[in-house]
């Protein structure tokens, strides 16, 4: 199962701090176990999200 939440870094700097986002879009997968940056693919972001729930 994958859950995701998004957070507007400018309202929540704290957290965009604990996370690394220095910009947008930023997507933190797994509590930075990943990170996507930018606007990507949707195959890209799989891809990720992929690699992140196989090291588990």
């Amino acid at each position: 199962m994958v859950t995701a939440e998004a957070v507007e870094a400018m309202e929540f700097p704290e957290l965009a701090g604990k996370h690394g986002v220095h910009g947008v879009p930023h997507t933190s997968i797994n509590n930075g176990r990943e990170h996507v940056i930018g606007a990507v693919p949707e195959m890209n972001l799989v891809a990720a999200i992929q690699r992140v729930a196989s090291v588990n």
